[in-house]
């Protein structure tokens, strides 16, 4: 029963955090970019509105992930080929995990205070990191899944 908990828990934060981006990158910018084309100014103000205060939730969702990926192990003693699983599942959250804080701790503080100019390079480096951790939570929902139907 623990087992089946864990996994729904484990599942369930991997599609939320894949979900929130992916809404992200293609419901939210390219609206907001329409909306406000002709107001690049009130576009980065809305952005930032958007963004801010989302570096707590998310911390908390990584901080799951990583819990949950380490007592799913330890609910079901996993065989050698899932063991090989939670590793290499364990390795793309990691890799997810940098990405955003290069983004949370370096890049977005810089956008926040770059110049008109240098917007669009902020957001194009944003966008590239942001389709990295889609790419990065993507795969580690893929594995997480093989690994569950793998399991005895």
């Amino acid at each position: 029963m623990l087992w089946a908990v864990v996994w729904v828990v484990h599942l369930g934060l991997l599609a939320a955090w894949l979900g929130s981006m992916l809404y992200s990158l293609v419901i939210v910018q390219p609206r907001a970019h329409r909306f406000f084309a002709a107001d690049d100014d009130r576009l980065e103000e809305f952005l930032t509105v958007v963004g801010s205060g989302n570096r707590r939730p998310v911390v908390a969702l990584i901080t799951g992930l990583f819990v949950s990926l380490a007592v799913i192990p330890i609910a079901d003693t996993p065989r050698a080929p899932q063991a090989i699983l939670y590793a290499v599942e364990g390795g793309l959250l990691v890799a997810a995990a940098v990405v955003f804080a290069r983004v949370s701790w370096w890049l977005w503080p810089r956008r926040v205070f770059a110049l008109a100019e240098e917007r669009p390079r902020h957001r194009i480096s944003l966008r590239r990191h942001a389709f990295a951790m889609v790419g990065l939570t993507g795969a580690a929902f893929v594995v997480a899944v093989t690994a569950l139907t793998t399991a005895s």
